[in-house]
């Protein structure tokens, strides 16, 4: 039996709980030819290891910090990354990277019905994960205002997005009467548990929904301010399980179990 193989390349990469969420799904479909692992790869052997990959007979691979970027040498980035500035998932047969980010992180919204076109969404941080966040936001008839601590990081962001957005300080975010918040920046990743991007002289608006793309912790301080100003909250376990299963589907052909890769995802998370 020939074995399909898929992955995730990343530097470091121990922490991805993606090859429980693909391997449960391949699993749950009696798809007993497909395997999905993780691979180590340091920046300065980027490339060399992607031509491995190719060389070594590899369907596809995600990828994640700190490649999203750099890999886009190597593939032909699709309109949809060339626009995000990022590659998250490259398919080997045809040589093209996209992003599937986007589509995730929509998809989760849409799933625990938080509406997005006409609403005024605030995206806290302008990296990589903010780049997928704001296009899609935009894309989706919101509209959107940018709040960073890196005035030059935003005015980036502005000049290379391509979609419309306003910047702003954290308190004029605040008074904008925003209906829904998404946390683009690390701020309250492990280990670093006790951060939190919503500095405490700004009150939290009252009853905003917050998204936060982090989903270890599962709550993050943010997350408690939101619902501590009755507001709901949202992790970014979702996000993660909806973009892994777009590549999934375009790897495969196949219509992954979004139920089942959650599953997976959440009982990785129980006993990290």
């Amino acid at each position: 039996m020939t074995i399909q193989k898929v992955g995730v390349i990343g530097w470091p990469i121990d922490h991805s709980l993606s090859p429980a969420m693909h391997n449960a799904a391949f699993a749950a479909l009696g798809m007993t030819d497909w395997l999905y692992d993780k691979m180590a790869i340091p920046p300065d052997v980027l490339g060399h290891s992607v031509n491995e990959l190719r060389r070594h007979d590899f369907i596809g691979i995600n990828v994640t910090v700190p490649h999203k970027e750099a890999i886009m040498r190597y593939v032909q980035a699709d309109q949809l990354a060339q626009t995000v500035g990022a590659v998250n998932t490259v398919d080997f047969r045809t040589g093209i990277g996209t992003n599937t980010d986007v589509a995730g992180f929509l998809g989760d919204l849409a799933a625990n019905g938080v509406p997005v076109q006409g609403q005024r969404v605030v995206v806290l941080g302008a990296g990589g994960a903010a780049r997928a966040v704001v296009y899609g936001l935009a894309q989706s008839g919101a509209e959107v205002a940018v709040v960073n601590r890196s005035l030059e990081r935003a005015l980036d962001l502005a000049r290379t997005l391509l979609v419309p957005f306003r910047l702003m300080t954290l308190q004029e975010a605040a008074d904008w009467g925003a209906s829904l918040i998404v946390n683009c920046t690390p701020a309250g990743m492990q280990p670093n548990v006790t951060l939190t991007p919503w500095h405490e002289n700004v009150p939290f608006p009252k009853g905003v929904t917050l998204y936060d793309t982090i989903y270890r912790p599962a709550q993050t301080n943010l997350m408690r301010q939101a619902e501590a100003a009755s507001g709901q909250a949202f992790n970014g376990s979702g996000m993660l399980v909806r973009q892994g299963a777009a590549a999934f589907k375009l790897w495969t052909g196949v219509e992954p179990p979004v139920d089942v890769m959650m599953d997976a995802l959440l009982k990785s998370l129980r006993s990290a």
